[in-house]
């Protein structure tokens, strides 16, 4: 290991254990300081104190360009290729999104930031360079219809319908990030549905920093949540070694967020909804309509967890543009 890597994992362990990041950030920190790592090996950088500014922004401005494998060796000059161009096979390290790309300058930063504060090193190469600024896109929201569409699509007497019911009602129903449903337990939310004093009883989440709060869980969510925990769940735990995972995957073990977003693109796949679905759909989609309906953005910024309302105000601009659709094609003066 060389006195970068060794570096990287020593910064790597004071995230996880120092400041308690959590593991999705830490995963996507150890890709980034890994690919740097690659990079500066192939210029013959081993340690930090050989870093310049130069490099850091050449590294920086690599990252929207990808690095390609090298191509297999072959005497057959008519040889098929063992990989089709665009494919992810073909990149050694894919090329970034600029918000990929501004969060792996950002883990840059703060390593060298890391390396000066411990005395590692006297300079920060990395101080001048600055992530690039990503371009504002409105969150995409689905029509009231359209959800209502994808939450018809489960079926209601299998195992794994009910599991994805249940998943997709809390999602619309609480506007949870994926991994904050994935990472709930069943404790979280059995002694809510057992609380039959409290009309609409509150669901503890952990968010983004560990920061907890407080949301609703409405009557469709607690019915979808009960059919599954009482007729889908007993089944799916019989066949993993025990978890107190919520929801679980067809093996008996915790869902992950990744399989958790493949239901969300096969369901509206099957549901017919046109647009894009990510992660984040019916999240959007529950901030953009409870702003439709009259919500105070103050209100809205706590129940999505947002440190900022300046975040939660981006939504306002989609109610805008819906209004002014209402506008131009309702009022008979409109043009």
């Amino acid at each position: 290991m060389s006195p970068m890597e060794l570096l990287i994992a020593t910064y790597l362990d004071h995230l996880t254990v120092e400041r308690g990041v959590s593991r999705h950030t830490s995963s996507a920190y150890r890709r980034d300081l890994r690919r740097y790592a690659a990079f500066l090996a192939g210029r013959g950088v081993s340690t930090a104190e050989q870093v310049t500014p130069l490099l850091v922004a050449e590294y920086a401005a690599s990252l929207a360009e990808g690095v390609p494998r090298s191509p297999a060796p072959t005497s057959d000059p008519d040889a098929e290729p063992l990989r089709q161009a665009g494919s992810q096979d073909e990149w050694r390290w894919p090329p970034l999104a600029s918000a990929s790309i501004a969060r792996a300058v950002v883990a840059v930063r703060s390593l060298h930031r890391f390396a000066v504060e411990e005395g590692i090193t006297r300079d920060d190469p990395a101080h001048e360079v600055q992530p690039p600024r990503p371009a504002r896109r409105l969150p995409k929201a689905l029509s009231i219809d359209q959800v209502q569409a994808m939450l018809d699509v489960p079926a209601r007497d299998t195992e794994l319908g009910l599991r994805d019911r249940a998943l997709l009602e809390l999602l619309y129903g609480t506007g949870a990030r994926v991994s904050e449903a994935t990472d709930l337990d069943v404790d979280d939310v059995s002694r809510l549905l057992a609380a039959s004093d409290v009309a609409t009883p509150g669901l503890r989440v952990l968010g983004k920093g560990n920061k907890e709060r407080i949301v609703p869980l409405g009557s469709y969510a607690r019915a979808a949540l009960t059919d599954y925990l009482v007729r889908s769940r007993p089944t799916l735990a019989g066949r993993g070694r025990g978890t107190p995972a919520l929801f679980l995957n067809a093996r008996g073990g915790r869902l992950s967020r990744q399989s958790a977003w493949s239901i969300l693109q096969s369901t509206a796949e099957r549901a017919g909804v046109p647009v894009e679905v990510s992660p984040h759909t019916l999240r959007h989609s529950f901030a953009t309509h409870l702003l439709d309906g009259g919500a105070d953005v103050r209100v809205v910024q706590e129940l999505l967890g947002h440190a900022s309302v300046t975040t939660t105000q981006i939504y306002t601009l989609v109610t805008v543009d819906h209004l002014r659709e209402v506008y131009l094609t309702s009022h008979p003066r409109a043009y």
